[in-house]
């Protein structure tokens, strides 16, 4: 019995000893690889409930005021969609898009926004 745990340990030995040596040899850290990964930035980051509320206010003066707001931009796009409450509201009932306007944001299609607000645009 004790013969055979021995020639079963050599065999264990030896078996590892040969996958060590069919094992691939490893490739250098600073070789490239085929995949390149790069990051996309947008040219801005999406404007925060403050800009929004600025935007907004400044755009449609008489409306009642934003309340909160949740702005989003989908990945390689230049518009953000926004998500808002008005006065005492606490829900994101209604939503608008802000597109870039220079080094600053303005409301897209902002008549009708304006409007279903009650208030008049304002060019800015």
């Amino acid at each position: 019995m004790k013969k055979f745990f021995v020639i079963a340990a050599c065999a264990a030995l030896v078996a590892c000893g040969e996958a060590a040596e069919e094992a691939p040899e490893q490739v250098p850290a600073d070789v490239a690889t085929e995949e390149e990964t790069f990051e996309v930035e947008p040219e801005r980051p999406a404007p925060d409930q403050a800009v929004f509320t600025e935007v907004f206010a400044a755009t449609c003066p008489d409306a009642e005021p934003v309340s909160n707001a949740v702005c989003r931009r989908a990945l390689g796009q230049d518009n953000v969609s926004c998500e808002f409450g008005l006065g005492e509201d606490q829900y994101l009932r209604h939503e608008a898009m802000l597109t870039p306007d220079g080094e600053g944001w303005a409301l897209d299609n902002a008549p009708a926004i304006c409007a279903e607000h009650g208030s008049h645009h304002v060019d800015q």
